[in-house]
């Protein structure tokens, strides 16, 4: 039986100006971007993947539906389906012919009414679930599981724990993983990163706070002003909301790492080696290099998500989105 092949994604050449790791990183989602999903229906769908649990999903179905390959976005830290990103996957492979449904996470997206819980790195049962429902429920055939950092992590922990068992996965594509949250925290927390961990754990504290005043007395909030770190963060909340002894055991259990060995589809990992806060040095793994069903794919710029790339006669700036969408369609194309 011959291995189902992984596609080459090119060479990246970054946009001018933007080989400093920051400035990729940060400008990207302030690009100009013109009629996003206009045009394009939309049909909103809850999934039940625990008791009181239900996640918030944009789909965007094609007529024939069951024809179709279906991607299943999954976004990172702090975002939601109504991030640049997933608009614009969701843009691109819709006009390609793919189904694309834009999942939010627990609590995000203005859903934090939808669940008890909040939402963290280790919660792959959810998109296991919800691959299943539109297997079995939908009858679809060819899901790829698509997502970015945090995403990614998920994404990538639920194709190795499904290994082979679900028919209906095609595909994976994880873009800047924390394959290794105890190494991302610690990157995260270092000085030169003190923008972006400034925003998301701003960004956590307020959400707390509305999810405290949705379900009281489940959440003491009386040291949250005492927090000054993202780890101290998933310390005191994340990591016992999540079933977790601590932080510690959170980052450690939450991590694909563990299960990358077990990916039984054609995986893509993309990962810029100037990531700020998702250190390259991580994805020197054997479960990486000895599964022939994985490539990695490690441009030296790009920043975390951003690979905003040099201006191109035939395409946009958005050298991610635009690989990610011709890899599948090909991978559609040989089946």
């Amino acid at each position: 039986m011959m291995t189902p092949a992984v596609p080459d994604w090119g060479e990246f050449t970054p946009a001018t100006l933007l080989r400093n790791q920051h400035l990729m990183t940060i400008i990207p989602g302030y690009w100009p971007r013109r009629a996003l999903l206009t045009g394009i229906p939309a049909e909103s769908r809850l999934f039940a993947t625990d008791p009181q649990t239900q996640l918030l999903g944009l789909c965007h179905w094609q007529p024939d539906r069951i024809g179709c390959q279906t991607l299943l976005l999954v976004h990172g830290l702090e975002g939601s389906s109504e991030s640049h990103y997933m608009q614009g996957i969701a843009t691109k492979a819709y006009r390609a012919g793919m189904n694309v449904i834009r999942l939010n996470q627990r609590t995000c997206g203005g859903t934090e009414q939808l669940t008890p819980t909040l939402y963290n790195s280790g919660l792959s049962q959810d998109y296991r679930a919800i691959v299943h429902e539109l297997a079995s429920l939908d009858r679809l055939t060819r899901i790829w599981l698509v997502g970015y950092s945090m995403g990614g992590n998920l994404v990538l922990k639920a194709a190795g724990e499904l290994g082979s068992s679900e028919g209906a996965l095609a595909g994976a594509i994880a873009v800047c993983p924390n394959i290794d949250p105890t190494q991302c925290a610690k990157a995260l927390e270092e000085p030169c990163n003190w923008l972006y961990h400034y925003h998301f754990l701003t960004k956590l504290k307020a959400r707390i706070k509305r999810k405290a005043a949705l379900f009281p007395g489940r959440w003491d909030l009386t040291g949250l002003d005492r927090i000054h770190t993202i780890s101290e963060f998933d310390n005191q909340y994340t990591a016992p909301d999540g079933g977790y002894d601590n932080g510690l055991d959170y980052y450690d259990r939450a991590g694909s790492r563990h299960v990358l060995a077990k990916i039984a589809v054609p995986t893509t990992i993309v990962i810029a080696q100037d990531d700020p806060f998702i250190p390259y040095s991580m994805f020197r793994l054997a479960a990486i290099k000895q599964n022939p069903l994985i490539r990695l794919t490690a441009p030296h710029y790009g920043g975390h998500c951003g690979f905003l790339q040099k201006s191109q006669q035939n395409e946009d700036r958005f050298w991610i989105e635009n690989r990610l969408v011709e890899s599948i369609r090909t991978a559609g194309k040989r089946d």
